[in-house]
């Protein structure tokens, strides 16, 4: 009988192993090509039992006080097994209310911003190639631009090799294009990995801190109440 019991246990225990020692892997990729827009996220997990892709295909920017328009979509197997696709818009005020979240996460948890910062430094980025072509219709013009467009990305990420470990070398191309029309493409490719062990330890060290924050449970159970029923804007 004794032996019965350890069988299961034993399998257990190497399950939550194996577990523990995947990787939650990430890909972010965006595309801009004249009107053509693509945004992608896909996150894999578990050795790939579970795979999440997003997808906003198209961003159409409406003036200020309507904001930026965007197609929505959402798949793989984690979620409900039906295709999502919204449509939504991205205002002043939907931007407001996001800013207003953050700041309530912030008062509710204590050290939020050192948590972050310690949970992203487990981040491991192997691979971010980053390209872009562009005339601004005089050579002149796009020939200097082109220098402050250099400049400009290694100054981004710089600060992203801060925050992240870059396991590999970052890929930065930009091309100028002596054309005498306006002109603009850029991709930007950006794989990386957190171990699902970390991010189990950093989901209770997240829990602990907004536990000794007065109010903390109540501010964030409201503040995932509000995110739940944010009205998606329709076109």
């Amino acid at each position: 009988m004794t032996l019965w019991l350890a069988i299961p246990l034993v399998l257990l225990v190497l399950a939550m192993i194996l577990v523990l020692s995947s990787s939650i892997d990430f890909r972010i990729r965006c595309y801009k090509h004249g009107k053509n827009d693509l945004l992608e996220l896909d996150v894999t997990s578990l050795f790939g039992l579970i795979k999440l892709h997003y997808e906003l295909p198209q961003l159409v920017f409406k003036g200020l006080e309507q904001g930026v328009w965007g197609k929505f979509k959402e798949t793989g197997t984690a979620t409900t097994g039906v295709d999502t696709v919204k449509e939504e818009i991205f205002d002043k005020e939907r931007v407001m209310q996001w800013r207003d979240n953050v700041n309530q996460a912030v008062k509710s948890t204590r050290g939020l911003k050192e948590w972050l910062k310690e949970t992203v430094a487990h981040v491991k980025i192997s691979k971010l190639d980053w390209s872009t072509d562009f005339s601004l219709g005089d050579a002149a013009d796009t020939a200097t631009a082109s220098g402050a467009v250099w400049g400009l990305k290694w100054s981004i990420v710089g600060f992203i090799s801060q925050w992240v470990k870059l396991q590999q070398h970052p890929r930065i191309f930009v091309k100028p294009v002596f054309e005498d029309e306006l002109c603009f493409a850029m991709e930007f490719v950006c794989k990386g990995e957190i171990s699902v062990g970390y991010t189990l330890y950093a989901f209770m060290r997240l829990s602990r801190r907004v536990l000794r924050e007065k109010g903390g449970i109540g501010h964030w159970r409201n503040l995932l109440k509000q995110l739940r029923q944010e009205p998606q804007g329709k076109v």
